[in-house]
C-alpha cells in the first residue's frame, strides 16, 4: 500500500526529530565540548576563543581531561578523586537498576496479567508519583528515614528499639530514594513488553509438564528481554549522573560524579573541568550503547 504522505510531508515528519535532537542535544553538547578545552585563567566566564589570530595556533587545554585520569602533581594513573566518583556512580547506578528490575518486574507482570478493565487504574498508580514534585518526594524520604522519622518513631512506639537507628545519610537511604524515584521507568517499559506477550505459550508449556518457574525462566524472561534492556537503560543512565538524591539522602562520603561536576562548576568556578567531566560521563554512556546496538543490529540482519 502506497503512503498517502507526499515527499515533502515525509521529509518534514522525519526531519522534526532530527532538528529536535540537533537543537537540544547535539548543539549543547558541542558547546560543552568547546568549553572543556578552554583555558579560563582569571576570567569569570568560560566563553573564550580557542583560536589565537596572532599566532594562528589552536590553543586547547588538554589538562582539563588529563587531570581526570592523572593528577598533575604526579599522582598514579586512574587514582584520582574523579575516577573514584565515576566508579562509585557506576556502582550505585547498577545497584539502582538491579533493584528496580527485581521490584518492578513482578509489578509489570501483575499489571500485564490483570484484567483489561483494571489495567488503567494500576498504571495510574504507577505514574501517580510523577504528579508531585521530584524534590518533595525526596524530602518525604528524609521524614521517613530520619532519626525521629516515621520508621524510627514506629519502632520505638512498639518497643522494638530504645534509640533511633541511623538510616538517613547512608548508602541504604540513597539507594532507597533512587530506587523509589526511578522504579516507574522500569515498570512502564516492562509492562509495554509483557502486555503484548502471548500467554498461551505458558499454558502450552504447562501442558507439556514444565514447572511454573522453568516456564517463566525459559519463556517469559526471553520474550521480555527488550523491555528489560529498555527499563535498565532508562534507570541506569539518569542514575549515573544523579545529584539531588545523593546530596539529600546520601552520606558525605557518597560523592558521585554529579556532585563533583556541581562543585567544579559552581564552587570552584572551573567550568572547563566540569565540562570535561560531563563529556567523559556522556562517553561512558554513549559508547557502550553504540557498540551494543551495532552488534544487535548485525544479529537482527543475519536472522
Amino acid at each position: 500500500m502506497a503512503s498517502t504522505l507526499p515527499v515533502p510531508g515525509k521529509r518534514f515528519v522525519i526531519g522534526v526529530p532530527y532538528v529536535w535532537l540537533f537543537v537540544f542535544f547535539f548543539l549543547p553538547f558541542l558547546i560543552l565540548a568547546y568549553i572543556s578545552f578552554v583555558d579560563m585563567g582569571e576570567s569569570i566566564h568560560p566563553f573564550k576563543p580557542l583560536w589565537d589570530p596572532e599566532t594562528g595556533i589552536l590553543q586547547l587545554k588538554y589538562e582539563n581531561y588529563t587531570t581526570i585520569f592523572r593528577d598533575l602533581a604526579g599522582g598514579a594513573l586512574f587514582q584520582t578523586i574523579y575516577i573514584e566518583a565515576y566508579l562509585r556512580s557506576i556502582w550505585y547506578a547498577l545497584l539502582t537498576a538491579l533493584l528496580c528490575l527485581i521490584i518492578g518486574y513482578p509489578f509489570a507482570y501483575f499489571i500485564a496479567r490483570s484484567s483489561p478493565a483494571v489495567r488503567p487504574a494500576l498504571l495510574m498508580m504507577v505514574m501517580l508519583p510523577f504528579w508531585t514534585s521530584f524534590l518533595l518526594r525526596v524530602y518525604a524520604w528524609k521524614g521517613i528515614l530520619g532519626d525521629y522519622g516515621v520508621i524510627n518513631k514506629l519502632l520505638m512506639a512498639l518497643g522494638i528499639i530504645d534509640e533511633p537507628i541511623l538510616m538517613l545519610y547512608t548508602n541504604v537511604s540513597m539507594l532507597v530514594g533512587m530506587t523509589y524515584v526511578y522504579l516507574p521507568f522500569m515498570v512502564l517499559p516492562l509492562y509495554a513488553n509483557l502486555v503484548k506477550m502471548d500467554f498461551r505459550l505458558l499454558e502450552a508449556a504447562y501442558d507439556l509438564g514444565t514447572t511454573p518457574f522453568k516456564a517463566f525462566w525459559l519463556i517469559t524472561v526471553p520474550l521480555s528481554k527488550a523491555g528489560i534492556i529498555a527499563g535498565f537503560m532508562l534507570v541506569f543512565i539518569p542514575s549515573l549522573g544523579e545529584f539531588v538524591i545523593p546530596s539529600l539522602l546520601g552520606g558525605p562520603e557518597n560523592i558521585m560524579i554529579g556532585r563533583v561536576v556541581w562543585d567544579e562548576m559552581f564552587t570552584s568556578n572551573n567550568w572547563p573541568r566540569a565540562s570535561a567531566l560531563a563529556v567523559v560521563m556522556i562517553a561512558l554512556i554513549v559508547l557502550p550503547l553504540a557498540v551494543y546496538y551495532h552488534y544487535t543490529g548485525e544479529r537482527a540482519e543475519q536472522r
